[in-house]
């Protein structure tokens, strides 16, 4: 991706979304951010409260099958039999509004749902049913407003890869 598709970026979305893709696509290098903006699946949502769990936030029957660890958050997948979930949970900085983030979308594919935004507690939660396709997850977390200094995404392939 080059200039030229920073300029898309500029033109089609608000600063502040904006800046988020173009952070996490210096952060990770991938097509996603790209694609996720202009597929119009970002979102920011209002403000969440504290929950107990991760699987309090996606809803009913719903278990952790993945989790990756980040500097002030964990990102959760989860999983209810036809459904996957994830939520980003702080673990520094509750209480304050700081940036945080969580992403699923299909490996192979333009279908995206995220939650990018200055929460108190935790991002998500965003779901997706795809029976027979792999997905990807993602979070990001910040120590301020409006920026992430710890992002990571799934890998499509490997013992971490999700298919089903």
């Amino acid at each position: 991706m080059g200039p030229e598709s920073d300029e898309v970026l500029k033109s089609v979305g608000t600063e502040r979304m904006v800046n988020t893709l173009l952070a996490l696509k210096q952060a990770v290098g991938s097509a996603f951010a790209t694609a996720a903006l202009l597929a119009g699946t970002i979102a920011v949502a209002a403000p969440a409260n504290a929950v107990a769990t991760p699987a309090e936030a996606c809803g009913n029957n719903y278990h952790e099958i993945d989790h990756q660890d980040l500097k002030g958050a964990v990102i959760h997948l989860l999983y209810n039999g036809s459904t996957d979930c994830v939520v980003t949970t702080k673990t520094s900085n509750l209480g304050k509004e700081t940036w945080v983030g969580a992403m699923i979308g299909l490996a192979k594919g333009s279908v995206a749902h995220s939650d990018y935004g200055n929460f108190d507690y935790y991002a998500g939660p965003v779901r997706l049913t795809a029976p027979g396709k792999c997905i990807v997850w993602e979070g990001a977390v910040g120590t301020g407003r409006d920026s992430a200094t710890d992002v990571w995404v799934s890998p499509q392939t490997g013992p971490r890869a999700h298919c089903g």
